[in-house]
């Protein structure tokens, strides 16, 4: 049986990670500090024989008991929200963090997985973007915290990889959805349903001609495993190449919805990227990979997903635990 340890495991895709390589039959070992982390997206998993879960800051020392097979690095703050409020530590878990696990990865003999983004490309002047694009990157602006913390975290892994023969991938994550998003987490979708919900306006930054491409999360965990087990070590676009523009797809949310609440606009935030559409030649090849999931129908499962939280969630405009990691 292969021992997998999957980093941010409370997360949206973490847990959805832990649910994939269950099914495979592994051992999943869960580690999460539950800064933004959320233990009901792997309560389901509690009595599992082969599931572990360990609450633990992968950016101190990692002590791991026993053999481990594969490493998969997706603790990380993944929205403005919380890399804004928390920019230290957003930091601090891609480099820091990385560091650890790919220490560890080494002693275990294991094969290690980061999971970078799109962001790594900035506001991007190349369009769509392919992993030989270098980016356009502010990294002293807001969003310089996230931006870096993942680039590091590229060149570290590639660093292990070359010098010390760490087996190593890197999957670049572009836009994705589905359930166990965080209804609050400031990214766009479940803003608008949010919004929606609660019955309130739409907010659109700027005039909403930016464009985002979605990828449900099926489909994403497919590559990403898929990518973890090929022999190609350099970056790779994980994502789904149907671009819309942010006010279109505000009016999605609105007729999916059936809100009756209208589009208000504001200010567009500093170092927004106005463009985001991957290049996914990449994984189709070396892969056999693309998204199957179209945005009708995965929006339409993540709505009712939404639509089942409790009052408390809809109403939530900060997670719980920030307050003891800003200081």
């Amino acid at each position: 049986m292969k021992r997998v340890l999957i980093t941010g495991a409370a997360g949206f895709l973490g847990s959805h990670l832990c649910d994939r390589f269950i099914k495979e039959g592994c051992y999943v070992i869960a580690m999460d500090n539950l800064i933004t982390g959320d233990l009901r997206n792997i309560e389901h998993l509690a009595n599992n024989e082969n599931f572990e879960f360990i609450n633990h800051d992968v950016s101190k020392h990692i002590d791991l008991n026993g053999e481990l097979d594969y490493i998969l690095h997706f603790a990380s703050p993944a929205s403005p929200i919380d890399y804004l409020k928390i920019p230290i530590q957003t930091l601090k878990v891609g480099s820091l963090g990385t560091h650890n696990l790919l220490g560890l990865a080494k002693a275990k003999n294991a094969k290690m997985l980061i999971a970078s983004t799109s962001e790594v490309y900035g506001d991007p002047l190349v369009h769509p973007q392919t992993e030989e694009y270098y980016g356009n990157v502010n990294p002293i602006g807001p969003r310089g915290v996230y931006d870096e913390a993942k680039r590091f975290q590229e060149a570290i892994t590639m660093a292990y990889h070359t010098y010390h023969g760490v087996e190593t991938r890197i999957v670049r994550i572009f836009n994705t959805y589905g359930p166990r998003m965080r209804l609050n987490d400031g990214r766009v979708l479940p803003a608008f349903v949010g919004q929606a919900l609660r019955g309130e306006d739409l907010t659109v930054f700027g005039e909403g001609n930016q464009t985002r491409s979605f990828c449900y999360v099926d489909d994403l965990i497919e590559g990403i495993y898929r990518l973890l087990h090929c022999d190609y070590v350099e970056p790779v676009n994980i994502g789904n190449p149907d671009e819309i523009t942010i006010l279109d797809f505000a009016k999605e949310i609105i007729k999916l919805t059936g809100t009756t609440q209208k589009i208000i606009y504001k200010d567009l935030p500093v170092n927004d990227p106005m463009q985001r559409q991957p290049n996914i030649d990449k994984a189709r090849e070396l892969l056999g990979w693309e998204p199957k999931v179209n945005r009708a129908e995965g929006l339409k499962i993540t709505y009712e997903y939404f639509k089942g939280l409790t009052q408390e969630d809809l109403n939530k405009v900060e997670h719980k635990n920030f307050d003891e990691y800003v200081k």
